[in-house]
């Protein structure tokens, strides 16, 4: 057996118009697709600019409120220019929680928190680089 591609990324969500509205609003994600499952969770699937895998929020009121632990797990969305994505940010009162940083390879980065404590990372890479 092997795997063709990866398809989405579930992520639990506390409140899902707060968290679609960052990602809309923010990093600019696309929703594609809202519904609730068989199961009576409400989803929602967001398409990245760029790329074929999609992220799929889901909200299930139910289970109380998302505890998501610290450093566990992060989103990284590659910019075309960190100065003017940290101006941005700032314009729209989003904290950089950590960076600007440089890594070995070129690459700067910095780390914002999307709702319920998801940390996003936002690349800026130089040409040719494949890899932070």
């Amino acid at each position: 057996m092997r795997v063709r591609k990866l398809l989405h990324t579930r992520m639990r969500v506390s409140d899902m118009d707060q968290t679609i509205k960052f990602y809309t609003d923010v990093l600019g994600l696309e929703v594609l697709e809202r519904k609730t499952s068989p199961r009576g969770s409400h989803l929602a699937f967001l398409k990245v600019p760029n790329s074929e895998e999609l992220i799929e929020l889901c909200s299930f009121p139910p289970s109380g409120p998302v505890k998501v632990q610290e450093d566990l797990v992060h989103l990284a969305f590659e910019v075309e220019n960190l100065d003017e994505t940290i101006s941005a940010l700032t314009a729209k009162q989003i904290k950089i929680t950590d960076g600007p940083t440089r890594s070995s390879s070129g690459s700067r980065f910095i780390f914002i928190d999307a709702p319920d404590g998801y940390e996003i990372e936002l690349i800026e890479r130089p040409p040719g680089t494949a890899i932070v």
